[in-house]
């Protein structure tokens, strides 16, 4: 398995994820920062065809930063930057030897950065309704390693338009918020574009202070890039990823601004992407 099968639908993930209040955009001069450690520790990963195949332990680490400020009432700028990134493989030991048959190996960069600006279309009841500009840009190490499949970036420039729908609402005096996505990603160097949607649902259960929040997010390909590279296992590079992928966050405010978040995400099933859940955990500020 190669580290290039996930890095392109990692990215995605890994911004989706920041995106919990992306329908509201911020007022002028207010904004959300948040500094995150992510893991993903993978020993599986999901085949072209969505089975489950092993692999030499893999682990992928990052120290990213998300922020989103806002220009205007209506224009919002964000940034998801993973100024730190590092993808390691462990030693390949025989089980009937215990030699050592593939020493393991590391590589350490920045990570593929994305820029984007929102714009807030309605605000009204409750609702909201916005869309979003991103773009994708090769940062990353496309190539490491001694068989060039250790990256933290997959080498090509993508173009994300999305469009965002949200409700806020209370239940029993319990603060409820909900939201959907639908997004097209059109990438470049013979990768497939893809169709990216989700759902997202989180109630604060202590005013001000704790919010509880899960979601569930796909990727699909539209199968017309004609990448379709193999490394020496046979795996197929970052092309045609699929996957249908939930998750859960746990927030809580320190202070009014001040606060720390822990993440979970995984996959209910997928395509020519690790099969492992990841952590993330970090600390954020938020300047109503």
């Amino acid at each position: 398995m190669t580290i290039k099968k996930l890095v392109a639908t990692l990215a995605i993930i890994l911004f989706s994820f920041q995106l919990s209040f992306a329908q509201w955009t911020k007022d002028k001069g207010k904004g959300y920062y948040k500094v995150s450690a992510w893991y993903l520790e993978s020993d599986q990963h999901y085949t072209d065809t969505g089975d489950k195949d092993p692999n030499a332990t893999r682990t992928n680490f990052n120290f990213n930063f998300y922020g989103q400020y806002g220009l205007t009432k209506k224009w919002d700028l964000i940034a998801y930057v993973p100024f730190f990134a590092r993808t390691t493989q462990n030693d390949v030991v025989s089980g009937t030897t215990g030699d050592v048959l593939t020493e393991g190996e590391a590589v350490n960069s920045i990570g593929d950065i994305d820029l984007g600006i929102s714009y807030g279309i309605f605000n009204k009841n409750s609702w909201a309704l916005s869309a979003t500009f991103t773009l994708g840009l090769p940062t990353g190490k496309s190539e490491g390693g001694s068989d060039g499949s250790f990256q933290t970036g997959d080498g090509e420039f993508n173009q994300l338009v999305q469009l965002n729908l949200g409700k806020s609402f209370n239940i029993y005096n319990q603060s409820f918020y909900g939201k959907a996505y639908f997004g097209f990603n059109n990438r470049t160097n013979d990768f497939s574009d893809q169709i990216t949607t989700g759902i997202e649902f989180g109630t604060q259960l202590i005013k001000n202070k704790f919010w509880l929040i899960g979601r569930l997010n796909t990727i699909q390909s539209l199968h017309n890039g004609s990448l379709n590279a193999q490394n020496s296992q046979g795996s197929i590079f970052a092309n045609n990823i699929e996957y249908v992928g939930i998750g859960g966050e746990a927030s809580y405010y320190i202070t009014k601004k001040l606060g720390v978040s822990l993440n979970y995400s995984s996959l209910l099933s997928g395509k020519i992407i690790a099969a492992n859940p990841s952590i993330s955990a970090g600390v954020f500020l938020d300047i109503k």
